[in-house]
């Protein structure tokens, strides 16, 4: 049953049609994904159907009482409330029942009333307790915390928090209101990537209905069930998750591009034929042909999406070596990140990942010789010519026009610069335009464009598909997939960093990690690392539930009971030993200190054991 639906919705802005002729519904629960390139008119869409925004005609209808939450790109939300007092209003009337309680239970010293007070306290009592009374504080924590809002942002001033910090506190009201319909516009923006996966399994979990706006595609693939592809003004609906409808609309194109030419086909052989027989003997069967060719519904050719057309090549070979590191630290007054000995060979791809302040553009611009190491040195191999895109593209000049900007990297003539700024979607007087009146997606363009005109070797890329569109994503990772030379990129595009990288360097807890392989492969290590702690913890208390029943019941344990414990605990032994070399190789201190407790815990276990089965062998003489 449909909670919303809309018929034939059409908005234009003056002469501007955005879209046209479009009918949708949503189904209680269903978890929908909206996607299209930049400009197509997303937001305009959610926001008529979400009653925000009225169209040009058609009709939006919601099933009565239904209670709709928004998250806009750019949310206006100020003020002197913190995040929690923000989030602990959504429960209002718990805290209204929590009041009277407070105030029942100054009334309990009366000897005269205390009967009827008990009555009424435990009537209301059992009210808040299952209205989620006692839980409700616990959710707040639990939302403000897996969005990246700690304990020290959770109780300052909205106006003392980043634009971020604050569409993320939006963004865990909206969770804890619960609506019928959740619509979010771009909610992945001002995540990193922990906040990102956390927010991904509370929507896996999500039993109401979902409309969200990203552009990340590992998101939606974990997220969506069904596809909304705006495009040409048109809305065509897929079944199935983002990779899902990739193949499908791939599949669609590819029969409607066949349809269209073997329309074009037939065209062209009937027009020939009426030209060649219209005045002859056969002129009565070219006619009536002519009649049939003007009923034709001619089909429209398919269109694509104009993308930047993105090359990237280099005319010098780098060293071998291409990047070395030797005891490193990071920060400006005091260090980020810790970072151990380092190298980065000749065509390796290494994906630069952590939390939001983890230190990783620090670490960027240490590399590039911007920031000065607290300690030790990072050291650049021979031959190298470095491309560098900034994450907030701070390198460009406000004040330059877009042609004047590219100029900077090479001078080529007026029309030869015009053609190459087309690739990336700069045509006619957009090229005139002043960086500082850019779009973000703009300025990510043209400091591609610059990029390409450098001819690097060596890529360091902070965040490089931040406000690009899902298909110039897509153009980037094939086009940064046949790159041949080495690139270090910080991302939170975690389909960018699955196609891409050779290494993941994960900065945790002030240190930085290195594993082998793409991103599914660092998650599949970090799972087995996490499992096997798992399992010696689970054995440990097995062996020692088992140690104590034994004890319990002295005649029964034996010799061959004790040495399979023993055993047991030499095998846990040398599993910490390898576990606590490699953090300790890494310099990850804090891992290796609970791993060092750990290692202690057993090995005095074993000890014990030892005592034990000596006793034991003597007993048996």
């Amino acid at each position: 049953m449909s909670i919303l639906s809309a018929t034939d919705l059409y908005r234009a802005f003056g002469a501007q049609d955005v879209f046209w002729d479009i009918s949708v519904s949503v189904a209680h629960g269903e978890k929908i994904a909206l996607v299209g390139a930049n400009g197509v008119g997303k937001t305009t869409l959610l926001r008529i159907l979400i009653g925000l925004d009225e169209p040009t005609s058609g009709e939006v209808s919601h099933m009565g009482n239904v209670r709709i939450g928004y998250l806009p790109q750019n949310p206006d939300l100020s003020g002197t409330e913190t995040p929690w007092e923000i989030c602990c209003k959504v429960f209002d009337e718990l805290q209204q029942v929590q009041a009277q309680l407070r105030r029942i239970e100054t009334l309990l010293a009366d000897p005269h009333s205390r009967e009827e007070t008990l009555k009424r306290y435990g009537r209301l009592l059992d009210t808040f307790e299952h209205a989620g009374g006692y839980s409700y504080e616990v959710d707040v924590h639990t939302v403000l915390s897996g969005l990246g809002l700690d304990k020290t942002h959770i109780h300052r001033p909205l106006d003392q928090l980043s634009g971020g910090q604050r569409t993320r506190t939006l963004l865990a009201r909206l969770l804890l209101e619960k609506p019928n319909i959740l619509v979010l516009d771009e909610p992945t923006n001002h995540l990193d990537l922990q906040a990102l996966e956390w927010l991904e399994a509370y929507l896996q979990g999500w039993p109401e209905a979902l409309i969200v706006v990203s552009h990340d595609r590992y998101f939606l693939d974990r997220v969506a069930h069904k596809v909304w592809d705006l495009a040409f003004g048109q809305l065509e609906v897929y079944s199935g998750n983002y990779s899902k409808y990739v193949e499908l609309r791939a599949e669609r194109m590819a029969r409607r591009s066949a349809q269209w030419k073997a329309q074009q086909t037939s065209i062209a052989k009937t027009e020939a034929f009426i030209r060649r027989y219209k005045a002859g003997q056969r002129s009565k069967e070219a006619r009536g042909r002519q009649t049939r060719l003007d009923r034709v519904e001619r089909l429209e050719r398919p269109r694509e999406p104009r993308t930047i057309r993105l090359h990237l090549e280099s005319d010098l070979r780098s060293g071998e070596l291409v990047l070395v590191t030797h005891d490193l630290s990071v920060g400006y007054d005091a260090p980020v990140a810790f970072v151990p000995d380092l190298e980065l060979y000749r065509l390796e791809r290494a994906a630069l990942i952590g939390p939001n302040g983890s230190g990783k553009t620090t670490l960027l611009k240490t590399v590039l010789g911007h920031v000065p190491p607290l300690s030790g040195e990072a050291r650049l191999g021979a031959s190298l010519r470095i491309g560098y895109l900034a994450q907030a593209r701070e390198d460009l000049n406000p004040q330059n026009t877009v042609i004047d900007e590219a100029s900077q990297i090479k001078d080529l003539p007026l029309g030869q610069m015009r053609s190459f700024l087309a690739r990336y979607l700069f045509t006619g007087d957009d090229v005139f335009k002043k960086v500082g009146e850019l779009s973000g997606g703009e300025r990510c363009r043209i400091a591609l464009a610059k990029l390409t005109l450098s001819k690097p070797n060596f890529l360091i890329l902070d965040e490089p598909t931040n406000q690009l569109d899902i298909p110039s994503q897509e153009i980037m990772e094939e086009v940064l997939g046949g790159f041949l030379g080495t690139i270090l990129f910080v991302s939170h595009d975690r389909h960018l960093i699955d196609a891409l990288a050779t290494q993941v360097w994960v900065i945790e807890g002030r240190r930085l990690r290195v594993y082998e392989g793409n991103y599914k492969e660092y998650l599949a290590q970090q799972q087995k690392e996490k499992a096997v702690i798992r399992e010696q913890a689970e054995q440990r208390k097995q062996s020692v539930r088992r140690r104590r029943q034994r004890t319990d019941q002295p005649a029964e344990r034996t010799v061959h009971d004790a040495e399979q414990d023993i055993a047991y605990l030499e095998k846990t032994l040398k599993e910490l030993e390898k576990i606590l070399v490699q953090a300790s190789i890494d310099q990850d201190l804090d891992r290796a200190r609970a791993l060092g407790v750990e290692y202690i815990k057993v090995q005095a276990e074993l000890e014990q054991l030892m005592t034990e089965w000596t006793a034991l062998g003597k007993v048996g003489e």
